[in-house]
């Protein structure tokens, strides 16, 4: 079931995102930085209550949020969950009134497939740029923009 994520589920977020980051695949998150983002979560919780995907979307300008921290377990990663939690952060995204998503991303064939468009990293503003600098890759990002008009 994917809903808006809780307080309780914070520490389960952070495991599976730094699981990803221990990989180079993501950005590591640290629990503070979580809890202060909360509310820019989505997460998918099993029967058993345990979270195995986890999807943010971020407000960065009155017409632009980043859909990022999109993490699922790899026991669950064949079941379309990745794409319901972005398809459900685009709907929060555009009943706020965002024109459009974006994503920072090593799979933009995911991205891609979701109808998002790769455009230059230079296009976004310098504000998206703000976590960059924690990241063990900057300057050198390799990362792939991705973009989705949402009309």
């Amino acid at each position: 079931m994917i809903r808006k994520a809780k307080i309780k589920d914070s520490k389960q977020i952070q495991d599976l995102v730094n699981a990803y980051a221990k990989e180079d695949k993501m950005l590591s998150r640290s629990l503070n930085d979580i809890y202060e983002h909360i509310r820019d979560f989505f997460v998918y919780e099993d029967e058993e209550g345990n979270i195995q995907g986890c999807c943010a979307m971020h407000i960065v300008w009155d017409n632009l949020a980043e859909i990022k921290a999109l993490a699922v377990s790899a026991e669950f990663s064949s079941h379309g969950i990745a794409r319901d939690m972005v398809q459900q952060c685009m709907s929060e995204a555009k009943a706020l009134g965002i024109k459009k998503t974006f994503a920072l991303t090593y799979v933009n064939g995911f991205f891609k497939k979701m109808g998002f468009k790769e455009i230059k990293r230079d296009n976004l503003p310098h504000k998206v740029w703000r976590e960059c600098i924690y990241c063990p890759k900057f300057p050198g990002c390799d990362e792939i923009a991705v973009e989705k008009d949402l009309g």
